[in-house]
């Protein structure tokens, strides 16, 4: 079986194409089911962030596969298979360690180095774990890139600063809006992870600002927040209060996954002075006609670019750091799959011939009955050592093409050849 990953993300497809290509994760379970139900397809991990929609899995035929892979994101997303086809980002076999463990390690991030990315990935395999979708292969492929992920901000700089999607949105904050943010009415839309992380962030940064205003449906969740947030500015209230909230706001957060929009020019008619507003939704949550009502500016995920490139320019020695660990934790996976590999067959052949010997041993054991103890000692060790010597070659031949094409083939052949 070979790996493989199919998928859209940020570098290669626009934001309007990820947008509509996001599954939410009520979703997963029955998209990992119609990927299993392929003929080509053995094992599965689905993974779908606000930035890449992917499918990660263990396969038999790569063309068949990438059809069926692109068929079933087309199905879970409505978006159409050839709109889906201009701008898929393919790896295949070796290069699908590279890619992950990449995407792991947050090079492939928006943020370089964000730390977010390690729970999507654990999530993901978590959820195939329970869709009995993955495998030994597939599920030590995802370990192994968490484990890489995290050597990588252990060792490396890549994580200081601006590391998470909260941390860029905070700072991209300060440069638009500069001293107009101390002092200033913030409001935080959502209470999950990302909008938690915002809040904080907004909390510690060096703008000061005068109160932190969280709104979300669920009042049990913004409580919570604020209760963890621990500071007197920060309050909650119900997402029913929004357009009252905003109506005093300098700035607009909206770090929130909803089936619809949540906030529109309509919900901005009465405020008083300047607004900016960062949509960090996927989809977004802020509809587009704020950019026709008087005063206000709306920013989302693209805007995020050039705070992205300054972070580049400041890390370039932590992500050629971070480059050289995660090149070398894909060759070790590369070695310890070649072992495993090798390693399986080789001890069903070196099997088979042990069989075929004592078998023959036992069958002619009449012939030996006037020997020794020591002589019947010897014909066993020479025995031994001449199936030792016919499966040096096939060893060394089968453990040196492991993890290749070649192997397989050879595998293929030792298989036939010895009925294993």
């Amino acid at each position: 079986m070979a790996f493989i990953s199919v998928g859209i993300d940020h570098e290669h497809a626009p934001l309007d194409l990820l947008e509509r290509a996001t599954v939410p994760e009520e979703a997963w379970g029955k998209v990992l089911g119609a990927l299993l139900a392929n003929a080509n397809i053995n094992e599965a991990v689905f993974v779908s962030t606000c930035l890449r929609t992917e499918v990660y899995a263990t396969i038999d035929r790569f063309h068949g596969a990438v059809d069926e892979i692109t068929a079933t994101l087309a199905d879970a997303t409505g978006v159409p298979s050839e709109e889906l086809a201009s701008v898929l980002t393919i790896h295949f076999d070796r290069g699908v360690a590279g890619h992950l463990f990449r995407v792991a390690a947050g090079l492939r991030s928006a943020v370089p180095g964000e730390h977010e990315v390690l729970g999507q990935i654990r999530r993901a395999l978590e959820r195939a774990d329970e869709e009995h979708a993955v495998g030994p292969e597939l599920a030590e492929l995802f370990r192994r890139s968490l484990g890489a992920g995290r050597r990588v901000r252990h060792e490396t700089t890549i994580a200081r600063g601006t590391t998470s999607f909260a941390q860029a949105t905070v700072a991209m904050a300060e440069r638009e809006l500069g001293d107009e943010l101390t002092g200033a009415t913030v409001v935080v839309i959502g209470a999950g992870q990302l909008a938690s992380g915002v809040v904080k962030s907004l909390r510690d940064c060096d703008a000061n600002v005068g109160a932190l205003v969280v709104v979300n449906r669920t009042a049990d969740n913004a409580q919570s927040l604020v209760a963890d947030a621990a500071d007197a500015r920060i309050v909650a209230r119900p997402l029913a209060d929004l357009t009252e909230v905003v109506r005093h706001a300098r700035l607009v957060v909206a770090a929130i996954e909803a089936p619809d929009v949540v906030l529109a020019g309509r919900d901005l008619l009465d405020r008083q002075g300047d607004l900016l507003i960062i949509d960090l939704g996927m989809p977004r949550v802020v509809d587009a006609d704020v950019d026709d009502v008087a005063g206000v500016r709306r920013l989302d995920i693209s805007h995020l670019r050039d705070v992205v490139q300054h972070t580049l320019a400041e890390r370039h020695e932590a992500v050629d750091a971070a480059v050289a660990i995660v090149d070398e934790e894909v060759e070790k996976f590369h070695e310890d799959r070649r072992s495993r590999g090798a390693a399986a067959i080789v001890g069903e052949l070196r099997e088979r011939l042990e069989h075929v010997r004592a078998s023959e041993m036992a069958r002619r054991r009449a012939d030996f009955a006037d020997f020794t103890d020591e002589q019947r000692e010897i014909v066993e060790s020479l025995t031994r050592s001449l199936v030792a010597k016919i499966a040096h070659t096939p060893t060394v031949a089968l453990k040196e093409a492991a993890g290749s094409d070649r192997g397989q083939r050879l595998t293929e052949a030792t298989r036939n050849l010895f009925d294993l």
